[in-house]
């Protein structure tokens, strides 16, 4: 029984598979909606920006037929005068059955789960991890492939910062995958993330886009200028990648996936290709929460 969902690396492939289960149930009240949740209250704690993440989570909840609070902007919380995460929490917990938390620092979600007495869901902790993204990144690939084993998935961008791309490694290591790792060498996936990887999946390393073998997905990130430390380093890579109808030619029916926003890496030419399934990934996020909300408050029956 799932208490918290902080880590991927702290989910079983089992429970990955009946997460999935539970999504595939919960498309049947993506339109309807239910009352599953009723009486239930969701609090979103965004300590940072967010469009996907903080509006789909609110969506399922919603859905669920619980209800919302929270805040995505500090200036109007006591976070302002002062008040420490701990105590933020503390409080919050007083007011709902579950949490959502999305924080610049690393570790702040597992910090948040030790003191709350009820569910939390990480929604991302700075360049850690964002589970719940990688959660609907798998149930993406499934409708589109019916199979995670056998799938060849090039990471591209920013493999340093990206706290989607380590979620997404960790997760791909547990089915019969490949890897392919893009990125410029100063962006390049951590030692700590290649060191998992290691003799459980083949992965290869590739600074261009020219030199990505057959796959068959692309799953593209930003480069984020929020997560250097030196301005000039950004500078240097925000440009490295961009996919356009150029680039599908060599890509040929690769899938395009993106965990957006977007910024200059994906041309919107590409929008309308059979290739691009961003958008679609974007949607998933609304089953894939509402059965994860669902299964942390036991409300899944």
């Amino acid at each position: 029984m799932l208490n918290d969902i902080i880590s991927i690396r702290d989910i079983t492939k089992a429970e990955i598979e009946l997460i999935h289960e539970k999504a595939r149930e919960m498309e049947n009240h993506v339109s309807s909606g239910t009352d599953k949740a009723q009486g239930k209250i969701l609090a979103t704690l965004f300590f940072e920006p967010s469009t996907r993440t903080m509006m789909s989570f609110q969506s399922a909840m919603q859905r669920l037929g619980g209800s919302v609070i929270g805040f995505s902007d500090t200036n109007s919380t006591s976070v302002k005068k002062g008040e420490t995460l701990v105590d933020t929490v503390l409080t919050m917990e007083k007011y709902s059955d579950v949490i959502a938390i999305r924080n610049p620092l690393e570790g702040s979600a597992r910090l948040a789960a030790e003191v709350a007495s009820i569910p939390v869901i990480n929604a991302g902790d700075g360049a850690n991890q964002h589970p719940t993204q990688t959660l609907l990144d798998l149930y993406t690939m499934k409708k589109e492939f019916k199979s995670l084993d056998g799938l060849k998935i090039a990471l591209l961008g920013d493999l340093k910062y990206g706290r989607t791309v380590h979620s997404l490694a960790y997760a791909l290591s547990m089915y019969d995958t490949e890897i392919v790792l893009v990125s410029p060498e100063e962006l390049s996936m951590p030692k700590d993330v290649l060191k998992h990887l290691s003799g459980r999946i083949p992965y290869e390393e590739v600074t261009r886009l020219e030199d990505v073998p057959n796959v068959d997905i692309v799953y593209a990130t930003r480069i984020q200028k929020e997560r250097f430390a030196d301005p000039n380093e950004y500078e240097r890579t925000k440009d490295t990648y961009r996919i356009d109808s150029e680039s599908l030619k060599l890509l040929g029916d690769a899938k395009i996936m993106h965990p957006l926003p977007r910024v200059s890496e994906i041309s919107k030419d590409v929008d309308s290709t059979p290739n691009a399934i961003y958008f679609k990934q974007a949607m998933n996020g609304i089953p894939v929460r509402m059965a994860i909300l669902s299964m942390l408050l036991g409300v899944e029956k």
